[in-house]
């Protein structure tokens, strides 16, 4: 997948350089939506330490602070290829920047749904490895439940609930908020796990079934809100909530959150993509 050409982001990426001491600085708006802790030193040595046999080999923690790093300028300006091959060269202590660049790029730059399956496929084996060698990470389980969730979004309802990937999401993601309760994104997964349930099999036989409610959805969509209120994606995935659990009837609602969205400031390359889609909605 490394050496398939990458399509290269379509926005101006300049605005979103953080060279330097920026991307510290910038950090905590960045990451404010999965609270990633800013690669220092510190910790690089935490995560070299707790990867054990998994971590790469031949780097001391100053060394992965400043490739992380790098990994991760890579991704906010939308360099998504680059993010991606420096995270996956680092197995497991990588694999939070990895995932990301490679979901990211899937969902918004690859056109056709095979191509798109096929990088959820390996942004979820990737995961599942971080997730076993760092389970103590909120992450880990956060990316696994974010690969699977948009991979199953690429299958019938049937094949993916035969699969048995809505009961991996739920708990990844049960696991990921017990380990940070905070974590906007994975609210936010965990309002469109209940909702897509809701709207692809119906409300009874959901609930029934993976124990999905309307009002647990909703519930957690307005946590995301409330923590990430300059997030341009927990908008667009708030009206993406209404319509699933309302239909046509909440469409003006949905419709003002892809406004919402839209409108706010992008803080990355990521950010920017979600509000050209939000845009794109409304004309």
């Amino acid at each position: 997948m490394a050496k398939t050409a990458w399509t290269p982001f379509p926005l101006d990426a300049k605005p979103y350089a953080h060279t330097g001491d920026a991307l510290k600085k910038a950090w905590p708006r960045l990451h404010a939506g999965d609270l990633e802790p800013f690669p220092d030193g510190k910790r690089a040595a935490a995560l070299l330490a707790a990867a054990g046999k998994a971590a790469p080999k031949g780097l001391d923690a100053d060394a992965l602070a400043a490739q992380l790093q790098d990994a991760w300028r890579a991704f906010h300006r939308g360099d998504f290829k680059a993010a991606f091959d420096a995270g996956e060269a680092l197995g497991p202590v990588g694999a939070s920047v990895a995932v990301k660049a490679i979901g990211i790029y899937a969902t918004y730059l690859v056109d056709d749904e095979a191509g798109k399956l096929k990088r959820f496929e390996q942004a979820a084996k990737l995961a599942e490895a971080a997730a076993k060698a760092l389970p103590d990470e909120a992450n880990s389980h956060y990316r696994l439940a974010f690969a699977l969730g948009r991979y199953s979004q690429g299958l019938s309802i049937a094949k993916a609930l035969k699969q048995g990937i809505a009961g991996k999401v739920r708990e990844a993601l049960d696991t990921a908020l017990e380990l940070a309760p905070k974590h906007a994104e994975a609210h936010t997964a965990l309002a469109l796990y209940h909702a897509e349930i809701i709207g692809k099999i119906g409300a009874m036989i959901g609930g029934l079934t993976y124990g999905a409610k309307a009002a647990e959805a909703e519930a957690h969509i307005r946590t995301a809100l409330k923590l990430t209120p300059a997030s341009p994606i927990a908008h667009i995935e708030y009206g993406n909530v209404l319509m699933l659990l309302h239909g046509d009837r909440k469409e003006d609602e949905a419709a003002a959150a892809y406004e919402k969205a839209a409108a706010l400031k992008p803080a990355d390359a990521m950010e920017a993509l979600d509000a050209t889609w939000a845009r794109e909605q409304l004309e």
